[in-house]
């Protein structure tokens, strides 16, 4: 099993947090579509002939593409590669976009799953996001999705924004459940260098985000949609049962697949690669037949270290027996130990297999992965 990511690095606008890798010139958006379709071309070899189960196109704003040239790509990667008959394709749309004609355009094109860009449903807090959709595109891109068949639906939220109040944060995330979403994402907002959000921040033109607030919400969160049914089954990802993400969760089980396009990253179980992040570039490096690419072979540390901190993030935690597989025998104590002092903190739990958050470790489970770091 495999998957495939594609970057799309287009945008209308800059959403003032984002620091992703994007242009919000279209200029050039014919030209990179046909340098990642020459990628896929050249880059055949590298999954193995293993079926692909899993597509996805990310961004950016990949619903920024034009029916033929999504379902140019689409023949592209059925040309070379073994995508499965039940594969899971994903595109990710912000609501602007989606129009019952789209639905239509993508479902033809193979398209299966839509992960909305929703972030949130109050019109002021989307200005404040720089968001390109309004509130009722928030609302009406859910109904016409549904109205087109297609059920497999996830959306952003972002929480943890200074107009976000506990009250508004509840109810963007009733709407979400009330609509019978099967699977929403959900971000604490953070400052990123050099995006406009901390250059606003610094010039004292917008508030500074709240911890505290960002730490309540999140709880909140997790205790709403546990009561609604939803498994948290990484930190920012909560699910009906059976409605996975199997894109997300391929990569949380360490399993290979391919990035196509700028700033993508592929993993083939031993080494790991990255596409340059600037368009022009990779437009020029592909038209040469070369993909401008750096990569790196793991080492077995960095293996392990690279388990503990996706698994320690899912629903089902840390395997010991992973661990002991990898670590030598007195990493795998010290990281033993290291757990045993976070089950007395309260900030896991112990399973049949190992270990797994609390609520209150998912509040810190970056931190705590990075403390059993070999």
């Amino acid at each position: 099993m495999a998957g495939i990511y594609l970057h799309i690095p287009f945008c209308k606008q800059a959403c003032h947090y984002c620091n992703f890798h994007f242009s919000t010139s279209m200029r050039f958006k014919p030209e990179l579509v046909a340098a990642l379709q020459e990628e896929a071309r050249l880059r055949t070899g590298y999954l193995e002939g293993a079926p692909v189960e899993t597509v996805y196109f990310g961004g950016g704003t990949p619903s920024l593409l034009s029916d033929s040239e999504l379902n140019a790509v689409m023949d592209t990667l059925r040309a070379g590669f073994p995508i499965h008959s039940a594969a899971e394709i994903t595109l990710e749309a912000n609501p602007d976009d989606i129009t019952p004609a789209r639905l239509q355009a993508w479902k033809a094109a193979g398209v299966n799953r839509l992960s909305i860009g929703t972030q949130s449903f109050f019109e002021d807090e989307l200005r404040w996001m720089n968001r390109a959709h309004t509130a009722a595109h928030a609302r009406q891109c859910i109904e016409d999705s549904l109205a087109a068949g297609i059920s497999n639906l996830s959306i952003d939220l972002i929480y943890g924004s200074p107009l976000l109040s506990d009250e508004r944060w509840e109810e963007n995330v009733r709407i979400a459940t009330g609509y019978g979403i099967p699977h929403l994402s959900c971000y604490a907002l953070t400052v990123e260098e050099k995006t406009p959000l901390h250059k606003q921040i610094e010039h004292r033109q917008k508030t500074d985000i709240d911890n505290e607030q960002q730490a309540r919400q999140f709880l909140l969160l997790m205790q709403w949609l546990k009561a609604s049914g939803y498994e948290h089954y990484e930190v920012s990802n909560f699910a009906k049962p059976g409605m996975r993400s199997r894109h997300n969760s391929s990569y949380w089980r360490g399993l290979p697949y391919l990035g196509l396009g700028p700033s993508a990253h592929s993993y083939n179980g031993s080494e790991r690669s990255w596409n340059i992040a600037n368009n022009n570039a990779y437009i020029r490096a592909l038209a040469e037949g070369s993909v401008p690419q750096e990569c790196e072979t793991l080492t077995r540390a960095q293996h392990l270290n690279e388990y503990l901190m996706i698994a320690l993030r899912t629903l089902e935690g840390i395997n010991l027996q992973r661990v002991a597989a990898t670590a030598t025998d007195a990493e795998y104590r010290d990281i033993q130990r290291r757990l045993i002092v976070f089950l007395q903190e309260g900030l896991v739990l112990q399973t049949a297999t190992g270990f797994a958050l609390t609520d209150d470790g998912m509040l810190r489970a970056d931190g705590l992965a990075a403390e059993l770091f070999v």
